[in-house]
C-alpha cells in the first residue's frame, strides 16, 4: 500500500501537495467530513498527499480493524506516497527533536517532512508539532 518516498525537495517547492499526520489519518478513516473533502479534493487537483512512516503507523495502532480498510484507500492512492524513516531521515528526526518529548518521533517525521518540502502539515494535534519547530506550516483539523 502506498509509495515509498525517502527524497523530497530539497527545501525548495517543486509541486503542492500536503503532509498527513497521524491524526488527519485516523480522521480520514473514521470518515469525518475534512479529512475527507482534503484528500478527495487533492485527488481532483493532483495534489500529492505525503504521509510519515511514524504517522503511518501511530494511526494503524490508534484505528479499530474496522477502520484498516478505509485507511488502505487513503495509501493506494495515484498521489499519495508514503515516506519512509531511513537512516538520512532519522538523523534529521533526532536533530528536530533534541530537547522535546511526547510522540516524538513521529512528530518529528512529519515536521522534517513539512518543513523540507515546504507543504502545510494537516493535523489535529497542532501544538505537539509546533513544538518540534514553530516554522512548521500547520493547517489544522476543524
Amino acid at each position: 500500500m502506498g509509495k515509498e518516498d525517502s527524497g523530497g525537495s530539497g527545501g525548495r517547492r517543486v509541486i503542492g501537495g500536503r503532509v498527513l499526520d497521524a491524526s488527519t489519518l485516523v480522521d480520514f478513516a473514521l470518515e469525518r467530513p475534512y479529512p475527507h473533502a482534503l484528500v478527495w479534493t487533492a485527488v481532483d487537483h493532483g495534489i500529492v498527499l505525503a504521509v510519515p512512516a511514524a504517522a503511518l503507523a501511530t494511526a494503524w495502532a490508534s484505528l479499530p480493524t474496522t477502520a484498516y480498510d478505509a485507511l488502505g484507500v487513503l495509501l493506494d492512492l495515484p498521489d499519495t506516497i508514503i515516506e519512509a524513516l531511513d537512516a538520512k531521515t532519522a538523523r534529521e528526526v533526532g536533530r528536530l527533536l533534541a530537547g522535546v518529548d511526547a510522540d516524538a518521533v513521529r512528530a518529528g517525521q512529519v515536521v522534517g517532512s513539512g518543513i523540507r518540502r515546504g507543504w502545510p502539515i494537516v493535523t489535529a494535534d497542532a501544538s505537539a508539532l509546533r513544538a518540534v519547530d514553530p516554522r512548521a506550516e500547520i493547517d489544522e483539523l476543524p
